[in-house]
């Protein structure tokens, strides 16, 4: 093992290559602060070639490894593996080329995702993914997770915006997957490699497709009585024929924290505010605005706004993007969930994760994307409580498979990481989880590309809401 060091050290200079305890210590947890693991070493490459020289050293002595850009994830998805190495991306944070002809850019995987909209904001183009992280998440990270944002549903998740990468496999080999057009011919690579968390190598360099700013913009803020009724209001938009840009609901205890936070001029009497934002040329946006006023009159809402200036529609926006964090005004802690469930369950989805945390005894504020059912259900509980996090854990876990009996997903952008591992098997058979495994074995044969992450298997059991996490009595991870 030492010899392993000695190599890594010829690599990288000490103020790149943290072993001591001081600097290594911000990088033992992600976003999911329950499970913490101290890595042996962290490295910072400054160029593809020290990324894949690290990655054939792991490779040569077995050391599992995991990149990290700016650890927002919320399931664990860059939480380090024991005696092994976080690789941080962050300085590969370069905006290599931007097209505004054929209107792509290549960037290092290390770029902050709103600085490729910002960059590209003078030949009037933007990228289109926008996760509430947006101004701290790096382009890497939305790529090994496929995340989305509150406009999903009409400009699609990160994967609908990656046209080719550079990647380097986990025994350092560097390959080109894709190209820079949306017509690709033989295998999905890079949809094989989006989303795949980790488990398949590491992103250097990444094609990114670019959009129009919309040309005109409308934005509707609708007050409820109920969270059913303002899940239902979704389902009646979208049977309208209209496409939004955007429909993202929020209800009380986020409301609540949101205006705590940014006073975003939310009705505080609502127990439930849809926010619905049309996007895209003047004609279709103001013909399409007719029709949702019509259909937003036959939902029951209270108050119905429109916002009158760019202003106010960012602030409406501010809002909603803080609601994570604002949050932790009413809560010490709190856990983030993310199922999936179809548009037209959203009324039912929502009333039974009100009776399921009553019947909990724990507070849940919902913020999610209503557009395409992906919930985002916040448990609030208190750790110093001896049984606060399992019961908290619990509920997550009844959520999520209420999602799967209601025909949809354990997950909508934020991955399987090692929060989820123990409702693979429930949404996937045993043919397509060895399919999956059979596939990451033959990228990398060692596992020591995130390992323990996504796939359960026999070394990485699934996880559980009732005692010890099995990863920890694998060795694989610590809880805090």
């Amino acid at each position: 093992m030492s010899d392993f060091y000695s190599k890594l050290r010829s690599i990288f200079p000490p103020d790149r290559l943290y072993e001591d305890a001081a600097r290594v210590t911000p990088y033992v947890s992600d976003g999911l602060t329950v499970f913490r693991e101290e890595p042996k070493a962290v490295v910072m490459p400054i160029s593809n070639e020290e990324v894949a020289d690290t990655l054939k050293l792991c490779h040569e002595f077995e050391i599992p490894f995991v990149a990290r850009g700016s650890g927002t994830s919320l399931s664990g998805g860059s939480l380090p593996i024991r005696d092994g190495i976080v690789i941080s991306l962050n300085r590969l944070n370069q905006i290599l080329d931007l097209d505004p002809d054929n209107r792509t850019a290549r960037v290092q995987p290390g770029v902050i995702n709103s600085e490729i909209s910002a960059a590209a904001a003078d030949h009037g183009l933007y990228f289109a993914p926008d996760p509430s992280s947006q101004t701290v998440c790096t382009i890497g990270g939305n790529l090994a997770f496929n995340s989305g944002g509150a406009h999903c549903l009409k400009y699609g998740m990160t994967s609908n915006h990656i046209l080719g990468l550079t990647v380097a496999l986990p025994d350092g080999t560097v390959a080109e997957l894709g190209n820079d057009s949306l017509e690709n011919a033989g295998p999905d690579c890079v949809g094989l490699f989006v989303g795949s968390e980790g488990l398949l190598g590491i992103a250097l360099e990444i094609q990114v497709r670019l959009m129009p700013v919309p040309e005109s913009f409308q934005t509707i803020l609708a007050s409820y009585d109920s969270l059913e009724a303002a899940g239902d209001a979704v389902a009646a938009v979208v049977a309208s024929g209209i496409l939004p840009g955007a429909m993202e609901i929020m209800d009380r205890l986020a409301i609540e924290a949101a205006e705590a936070a940014v006073s975003a001029g939310y009705p505080e009497d609502a127990e439930a505010c849809l926010i619905v934002e049309l996007d895209g040329e003047t004609a279709a946006v103001d013909a399409d605005f007719q029709a949702l006023s019509t259909t937003m009159e036959q939902t029951g809402a209270k108050e119905v706004r429109v916002a009158q200036s760019t202003e106010e529609r960012l602030l409406i926006w501010k809002g909603r993007k803080s609601a994570f964090s604002a949050v932790g005004r009413l809560s010490p802690d709190y856990i983030v969930q993310d199922g999936v469930v179809p548009r037209s369950k959203l009324g039912q989805a929502l009333k039974d994760i009100s009776r399921f945390s009553s019947e909990a005894g724990l507070r849940v504020a919902n913020v999610f994307h209503a557009g395409d059912g992906n919930l985002h259900p916040l448990i609030l509980f208190d750790a110093t409580e001896a049984d606060g996090l399992e019961k908290a854990e619990a509920l997550a876990g009844r959520i999520l498979r209420l999602c799967l009996e209601l025909g949809g997903s354990i997950t909508g952008e934020h991955g399987v990481g090692v929060e989820k591992l123990e409702y693979m098997p429930d949404m996937f058979s045993p043919t397509d989880l060895d399919a999956f495994n059979r596939i990451r074995r033959a990228i990398d044969p060692k596992e020591i590309s995130n390992r323990g992450k996504m796939l359960p298997s026999k070394e990485a059991p699934a996880l559980s809401s009732q005692g010890p996490h099995p990863l920890e009595k694998a060795g694989v991870i610590s809880r805090m």
